[in-house]
């Protein structure tokens, strides 16, 4: 069962790589309620969290499809087509591809989302 809601920020890629080595410094301790997944722009996460790939993450969570071909059968999508979107899906942690007996068994990882982000950068 997914997260029930999970935190995404918006970090340009310059602040993210910043905040990832003074994390690796040990310069930054994130606090438990900073976002779990980030995206360098809203462009980008509109991108992977499209209307699209939103109602994927519904047939995922309602049907359990056992393979990356049964998803393909219940959506009406090409299997290269759903490979590449859950590939990228599974960097920012929104769904989790379990390999099983040579196939590939989507999970969804996270389906609810609260947005934070502001103009002033988040890490000093």
């Amino acid at each position: 069962m997914p997260d029930s809601v999970v935190k995404i920020g918006i970090m340009s890629r310059e602040d993210y790589k910043h905040r990832t080595i003074a994390i690796a410094k040990g310069e930054y301790v994130p606090h438990g309620d900073e976002p779990k997944i980030w995206f360098e722009s809203l462009q980008s996460m509109a991108q992977v969290l499209n209307s699209d790939n939103q109602k994927l993450l519904q047939v995922i969570l309602e049907k359990h499809p056992q393979s990356l071909k049964e998803l393909e059968e219940l959506t009406g999508r090409s299997v290269s087509n759903l490979s590449r979107t859950l590939k990228t899906m599974a960097r920012y942690g929104i769904v989790e591809l379990e390999k099983n007996r040579r196939r590939i068994v989507p999970r969804v990882k996270a389906s609810d989302f609260r947005v934070e982000f502001g103009i002033k950068r988040q890490m000093h």
